[in-house]
C-alpha cells in the first residue's frame, strides 16, 4: 500500500468530518439522561450496593459525556446550536472544565502536539534527558511530580480543581471568570450534600464519581501522548500530520471502554482531523488503511506501567526513556 503524504491523508478524512445531527443529539441527550438517572439512583435508592454501583457508573458516564462536550468545543458537533451551547456550557461548569480555559488550552495542545520546548499548556510537560539533568533538583522534582501516577490518580484535585479552575482564574480573572463560577458551584453543591444528606451520600455523589472520572480522563490524556514508541520533535522539524500519526496513540479498547470513552482511543485520527465526530472515528479507521498502522497502547496493566515509566525524551535514541 502506498502511503498518502500528510496533506493528502488529511484530505482523505474530510468526507467524514460531517456530523449527522440527529446522532449528535441522540448520543448527547441519551448520555445525559443516563447520567441524571445514575445520580438519581445515588440519592433515592435504599440498597447501599445499588447506590455504590450507580456512583461508579456515574463516574464512567461522566467520562463519556466529557468527550462529547470536548467534541462540541472543537465545533465538531451541534455547532451554532443555542440549546447545545447552553447545555455544554453548563456541563463544562459541572465537570470543572469551563469553556474559557478548556477550549483555549485544548486548542493549543492540538496545534503544538508533542512539540519540544513549547509551553506545556493543555498537555503534560516533556523535557529532554539533557535538559532534565541540567535542571536544579527543585525543577526536577516539580517536573516528575506533574507526571507522577499519584498526580494523575488524583486528577480531580490536581488537574481540574486546581489546574482548570483555581490556577486559570488567578492567572486571568477577567478571561476565566467561569472558572470561579465552576469552583463556587462545585464546592457549594458538595457542601450542601454533606450537610443535608450526610457523609455516605456525599461520598457517593460528590467524591467517588469525580475521582473516578478525572482519574480516567487524566490517564487517557497522558497515555495518548506518552507511550512506548511516541516521537517528539523540535519546532523546526515538527509537522502537524506526523505529530498526529507518530505522537498520538490508537488505544485499543473493548466495546465497553469504547462506549465509556466515546471512541477517544482513536486519538491519532482525532488529531489528524478534529472535526470528525466521535461516533464516526471507527468508520474512518476502517475506510483508510493507512490509519490502521497507528502506534498502539491499551488499558492492560502492563501497558499502563510501561507508559508511566517514560519520563524524558532522549534525542540520541529517538525515544522516551526513564531517568535511571
Amino acid at each position: 500500500m502506498q502511503k498518502k503524504p500528510g496533506r493528502e491523508l488529511i484530505l482523505a478524512t474530510k468526507p467524514f468530518a460531517k456530523e449527522i445531527v440527529w446522532k449528535s443529539w441522540f448520543y448527547s441527550l441519551s448520555t445525559l439522561t443516563i447520567l441524571i438517572a445514575l445520580f438519581a439512583g445515588i440519592y433515592f435508592l435504599d440498597n447501599i450496593f445499588l447506590r455504590i454501583a450507580c456512583s461508579v457508573a456515574a463516574g464512567l458516564t461522566m467520562v463519556r459525556m466529557f468527550v462529547i462536550y470536548h467534541d462540541h468545543q472543537h465545533h465538531t458537533i451541534l455547532h451554532r446550536s443555542l440549546p447545545a451551547d447552553i447545555l455544554f456550557k453548563i456541563y463544562g461548569i459541572f465537570i470543572l472544565a469551563p469553556v474559557s480555559i478548556w477550549k483555549r488550552s485544548h486548542d493549543y495542545h492540538h496545534n503544538h502536539n508533542c512539540k519540544l520546548f513549547s509551553a506545556s499548556i493543555g498537555s503534560y510537560p516533556v523535557m529532554t534527558k539533557q535538559k532534565f539533568l541540567q535542571s536544579s533538583k527543585a525543577e526536577q522534582r516539580s517536573y516528575l511530580a506533574i507526571r507522577h501516577p499519584l498526580t494523575i490518580m488524583f486528577g480531580y484535585i490536581t488537574m481540574f480543581l486546581y489546574g482548570m479552575c483555581v490556577r486559570s482564574f488567578i492567572s486571568a480573572p477577567k478571561r476565566h471568570w467561569d472558572s470561579l463560577v465552576a469552583l463556587i458551584v462545585h464546592i457549594g453543591i458538595s457542601a450542601f450534600i454533606f450537610i443535608k444528606l450526610g457523609f455516605i451520600t456525599w461520598l457517593l455523589a460528590a467524591i467517588v464519581p469525580f475521582l473516578l472520572a478525572f482519574m480516567i480522563g487524566a490517564y487517557l490524556f497522558y497515555a495518548q501522548h506518552n507511550f512506548p514508541g511516541v516521537t517528539f520533535r523540535e519546532k523546526d522539524d515538527w509537522c502537524y500530520e506526523e505529530a498526529a500519526m507518530c505522537s498520538s496513540s490508537y488505544m485499543v479498547m473493548n466495546p465497553f471502554w469504547r462506549w465509556v470513552t466515546a471512541n477517544i482511543g482513536y486519538h491519532h485520527i482525532h488529531h489528524i482531523n478534529s472535526r470528525i465526530p466521535f461516533y464516526r472515528l471507527p468508520e474512518v479507521m476502517a475506510s483508510i488503511p493507512q490509519l490502521q498502522e497507528a502506534k498502539t497502547t491499551t488499558l492492560n496493566p502492563l501497558d499502563i506501567v510501561a507508559c508511566f515509566r517514560l519520563k524524558v525524551w532522549d534525542p540520541s535514541t529517538g525515544s522516551m526513556v526513564g531517568i535511571k
